[in-house]
């Protein structure tokens, strides 16, 4: 573009005589440029052009919204605002998001990887408050990474327990379809009971889990969250991306939600330091991890006593469960095995089973553990909430069996 001193010159140069390629090669103008500008009696005005609408103009105020709840994961917004018809890049969203981002002070580390099948990260990420059955409760996120691959996964739950610790476990290594040699821990107090200078003790009935699939464990040094790594950035991304996502209130719900999004998402998408998806990657390791499914589940039974109620029942987190009539008044062992029963025992065998019921105030019942008993087989007023199964469907009890219940007789 022209500017005003040039024009002048260029008028001037004109005037004395000088030819319009001439005054090209001196200024380095097109020749129709200066044409137009020797016919001109002043300099023509820059033509002023329209502003440019952003292609993110449009979902500006959604974005903010989503900002103001917490999302600032450009990766996340970029899903929602695609599904809401934009078709712009990465870059204007980052630019326009990153005022509203902290930056984290980021601290020099050596990475340290490790060979396919040598390692697992697992750490426990508190979540929030979810629904379970009904009432609302703290929920947790297990989160284990295989260090070769980063393959991942995450399963929510309402405690850390010891028992639930093994079945996340089992569960992932179902996942995985394999174990890996060894499982780096940090010091949660359901796995490690000391760690020293000189001494690191692990929970002994966890110690004997992880030998009955040679798993061999570490702990981490305490306050040194860059030891393992891996998996702390597994508990980030799972709080900064899935959980920034709108999805289910229940338990039940955000864990269907994070199988697909393991799947979907994190597994899938290309890792910043391998330059590969853990898909691709866990192709290659999933071979070296030993075999989980060689050998039976783990029993990690926890056992409890219940006192057999003047009606058959046993009471197992606010559902009923039928017992035979004839341990009325006793007490019995119950425990909840892997597939989800209630099995119920005296001192030497198992007397009742039962599927787990969900939600509260519901009974199951076993019309075989009355047998025996002088009943009526016409219905009764009391209408119950039963789970169905084939042959032990009931609604109703015969008043007639309280009566005898109440006043012994159980010959």
């Amino acid at each position: 573009m022209v500017q005003n001193g040039e024009f002048f010159m260029i008028k001037e140069m004109y005037h004395k005589g000088w030819s319009i390629t001439a005054i090209s090669d001196k200024t380095g103008f097109d020749p129709k440029t200066i044409r137009k500008y020797i016919k001109s009696d002043q300099l023509p005005k820059r033509k002023q052009s329209s502003p440019r609408v952003s292609k993110l103009e449009p979902y500006k105020d959604y974005l903010r919204e989503r900002i103001r709840e917490g999302t600032t994961n450009c990766s996340v917004l970029l899903d929602e605002i695609q599904a809401m018809g934009y078709d712009g890049k990465m870059t204007i969203l980052r630019d326009f998001v990153r005022p509203f981002r902290q930056q984290p002070k980021k601290q020099a580390t050596i990475r340290y990887e490790t060979a396919p099948g040598k390692q697992a990260q697992m750490d426990w990420g508190h979540v929030g408050k979810y629904d379970v059955d009904g009432e609302m409760k703290e929920i947790y996120a297990f989160t284990i990474v295989l260090s070769y691959s980063r393959m991942k996964y995450v399963e929510f739950t309402d405690n850390m327990n010891l028992e639930t610790l093994m079945k996340c476990h089992m569960n992932a290594f179902a996942y995985f379809n394999g174990v890996p040699e060894q499982i780096l821990y940090d010091n949660m107090k359901t796995a490690v009971i000391k760690h020293s200078p000189v001494e690191i003790r692990f929970n002994k009935k966890f110690e004997e889990f992880l030998a009955y699939y040679g798993i061999s464990p570490k702990a981490c040094k305490p306050y040194r969250p860059q030891t393992k790594g891996k998996i702390e950035n597994v508990v980030g991304y799972v709080k900064k991306n899935f959980l920034q996502r709108r999805h289910s209130d229940t338990l039940n719900g955000i864990n269907q939600e994070v199988r697909q999004w393991l799947e979907q998402t994190a597994n899938k998408k290309v890792h910043e330091t391998t330059k590969e998806s853990p898909q691709i990657r866990f192709q290659h390791e999933q071979k070296y991890l030993a075999r989980a499914s060689d050998k039976p589940l783990f029993p990690i039974h926890h056992w409890e006593l219940r006192k057999v109620s003047k009606d058959c029942f046993i009471s197992y987190e606010g559902n009923r469960y039928s017992v035979p009539y004839r341990y009325v008044g006793q007490e019995v062992k119950i425990k909840e095995t892997l597939n989800h029963h209630l099995e119920i025992y005296d001192h030497f065998e198992c007397i009742a089973k039962h599927p787990i019921l969900e939600g509260n105030s519901k009974e199951y019942i076993d019309l075989n553990h009355y047998k025996g008993l002088n009943t009526t087989s016409k219905g009764l007023p009391t209408k119950r909430h039963t789970q169905p199964q084939k042959e032990l469907e009931v609604e109703q009890r015969s008043l007639q069996l309280y009566d005898q219940l109440e006043g012994g007789e159980l010959s």
